[in-house]
């Protein structure tokens, strides 16, 4: 009787648990890459889904000779196309995809940051290298099959200051109500030199805008100290609020939010978010029009990369509740899309020994609040 219902018991639990589908995109080691990292993901205006991510050509490091490299799907991520090379510059790092779609126009604009190969963030903020780190643009005006050349933007988007400097990584917003609807808004962090103390070198979030569907860009409001990788939500509140997640080195152990009323030009002072833990790393937000959900992924643990698992708030953020662990084992950075009103997808890193072995695509239900 013990094994028999040891076995209902165990699939009495595997039928309660939430089905996911997961896809393998970029593996590392294969096609010509030692490590593919920093995975961003969006849906074009023809349906397809687009996945981003850094190509790391020799290996893991943040620097060094890295390529920005797509794969497209027209089945909602259960197929992939070949990889697609959108920037290789030599022997220089082209990397911190942030793309956004212009739901007007239907171009995708990629956001982008570049230094050479040879310079590491260290050196970068320690000014003890031949260049620095700048922002970039391309376009495509076709789905995602041609790209423009990219073209930079650093004069109007990063403070003379400012030293280290990345875009995303993840995806951009158009917010769709209130003052600034039809804005671009591209979430970024920074490093800046301190006149004070030449070794301390303050981190702050901040986003860049664009009000003329991508033909100019120019900076935002700051969040700092303390603040770095970002991701930037429109609440549903009808009057186009921005919420933006950071990751925060203030030594909690948990993410930090703020909040911007008139288009990211200014932020509210950063405050914990104590439901969401992590351990220093990169982390999703999406708003889903579909579900009318905030979702948000990360490796939810204080300590480790590990345990990547979705959540969803119907109330702007106030109360998050569990939605998917989509792994378990060492997981780092991610990426989530809206598929279905009961469906969404995260595109993130993960391995069985180490975060960094592959980026799989993972399609997970949702369920839309009550009404």
């Amino acid at each position: 009787m013990r094994p028999f219902l040891a076995f209902f018991a165990l699939l009495s639990s595997a039928l309660a648990a939430p089905a996911i589908d997961k896809t393998d995109v970029f593996v590392s080691g294969r096609d010509g890459y030692h490590h593919y990292r920093i995975p961003a993901i969006i849906r074009a205006k023809n349906g397809n889904v687009l996945a981003f991510c850094e190509g790391r050509k020799n290996g893991g490091g943040d620097a060094g000779d890295i390529d920005m490299l797509l794969k497209h799907s027209t089945d909602n991520g259960k197929t992939w196309s070949a990889q697609q090379v959108i920037w290789d510059d030599a022997d220089n790092t082209c990397g911190n995809p942030c793309p956004v779609i212009d739901e007007t126009t239907g171009t995708i604009f990629l956001l982008l940051t570049h230094n050479l190969g040879s310079d590491k963030e260290k050196d970068i903020i320690a000014h003890t290298v031949r260049g620095s780190r700048t922002v970039w643009l391309t376009s495509s005006a076709d789905h995602g099959v041609t790209w423009t050349k990219p073209v930079e933007i650093t004069s109007t988007t990063k403070a003379p200051t400012w030293t280290w400097y990345a875009t995303g990584p993840g995806i951009g917003i158009q917010i769709q109500r209130g003052p600034h609807a039809g804005r671009l808004v591209i979430p970024c962090d920074y490093s800046e030199t301190d006149p004070a103390d030449p070794k301390r070198a303050p981190k702050g979030s901040h986003v860049i805008f664009s009000d003329d569907h991508g033909k100019s860009w120019q900076l935002g409001g700051t969040i700092a100290p303390g603040m770095n990788e970002c991701q930037v939500a429109e609440l549903f509140d009808g009057r186009g609020t921005l919420l933006i997640d950071m990751r925060s080195y203030l030594g909690r152990a948990v993410r930090a939010e703020s909040l911007s009323a008139d288009g990211g030009a200014t932020w509210s002072a950063a405050v914990d978010a104590p439901v969401l833990i992590e351990p220093t790393c990169q982390a999703s937000l999406l708003r889903d029009d579909a579900a009318k959900l905030l979702l948000f992924s990360n490796p939810a643990d204080r300590k480790k990369r590990v345990n990547l698992t979705v959540r969803a708030s119907a109330d702007n953020a106030k109360t998050w509740r569990d939605v998917a662990v989509l792994h378990a084992g060492p997981s780092a950075y991610s990426s989530l899309i809206a598929l279905t009103a009961t469906d969404a997808a995260c595109l993130y890193e993960c391995g069985e020994k180490n975060p960094y072995e592959k980026i799989v695509f993972a399609r997970f239900a949702v369920t839309p609040p009550k009404s």
